[in-house]
């Protein structure tokens, strides 16, 4: 009986998680679609439904971590930093009015998240165990892999969305350079036989949002065999149920 109601809390908590991480989203999403379509074609008005929609998203996104905070929940490393992102680079934009800042926070945040997976690995430390652990007993190898997968997925997400925007939403009216690097084209260009900047149609890229949560689910899902092919019995000794064999 304790066994079912631990795995019925484990499974609301999950559940909750998801509606968290949806909830910012889905909102920003449908913000962005009303605002558009009220609103005059043409001109910075357009753009005005983007920084509504982003307003939306960074709110709803600390309305949730200080919901954690308030319930003494614990509040995930990974959580903290993509917040921090979504938040700085969502006021940054908002504030200034700069659509490139709102363009590149996707690719920055995902690539700080492979950061926070590669580089604690050259150490010996694993961050994918570190937070999982409590929730999944798996030997290292199995650890290791979940760890290497998710960080090369994050950095596919992150050149994803640089495909994304670049290719979809109109070139940004202020430039965004880096250390002399133009973090967001704000003219057209050609690249590799592909052009970029030359389509208007910011609302593919800022809909893909959705899309971007459900290609998460599904790689998620697609890593659950790994995890119950090595998961151990907590009641059996690691020593005996520890599997010699590399994960594959």
């Amino acid at each position: 009986m304790n066994d079912l109601k631990s795995g019925a809390a484990t499974t609301a908590d999950k559940a909750n998680q998801i509606w968290g991480d949806l909830i910012p989203v889905m909102a920003f999403v449908i913000l962005y679609n009303v605002l558009r379509r009220i609103q005059p074609e043409g001109g910075f008005l357009t753009y005005d439904a983007l920084f509504w929609a982003t307003g939306a998203l960074v709110g709803l996104t600390v309305a949730i971590i200080i919901r954690k905070l308030m319930k003494g929940e614990p509040i995930p490393p990974f959580l903290i930093v993509s917040s921090l992102i979504v938040g700085v680079f969502g006021v940054l934009g908002i504030i200034g009015k700069n659509e490139a800042f709102l363009y590149v926070k996707v690719t920055l945040q995902n690539l700080f998240l492979a950061s926070l997976i590669f580089f604690p690995m050259i150490f010996g430390q694993n961050v994918w165990k570190a937070m999982f652990k409590s929730v999944f007993d798996l030997p290292d190898p199995a650890w290791r892999q979940l760890a290497i997968r998710w960080g090369l997925f994050f950095i596919a997400m992150a050149t994803w969305n640089e495909y994304l925007y670049r290719t979809f939403a109109p070139v940004a009216e202020q430039c965004l350079p880096v250390f002399g690097v133009q973090m967001a084209p704000c003219e057209p260009y050609s690249f590799a036989g592909l052009n970029f900047g030359e389509k208007d149609a910011q609302d593919v890229w800022a809909n893909w949002k959705l899309g971007n949560m459900v290609i998460t689910f599904l790689f998620g899902a697609a890593n659950v065999p790994l995890m119950l092919k090595h998961l151990r019995d907590p009641a059996v000794p690691v020593s005996e149920s520890a599997d010699p064999s590399p994960a594959d």
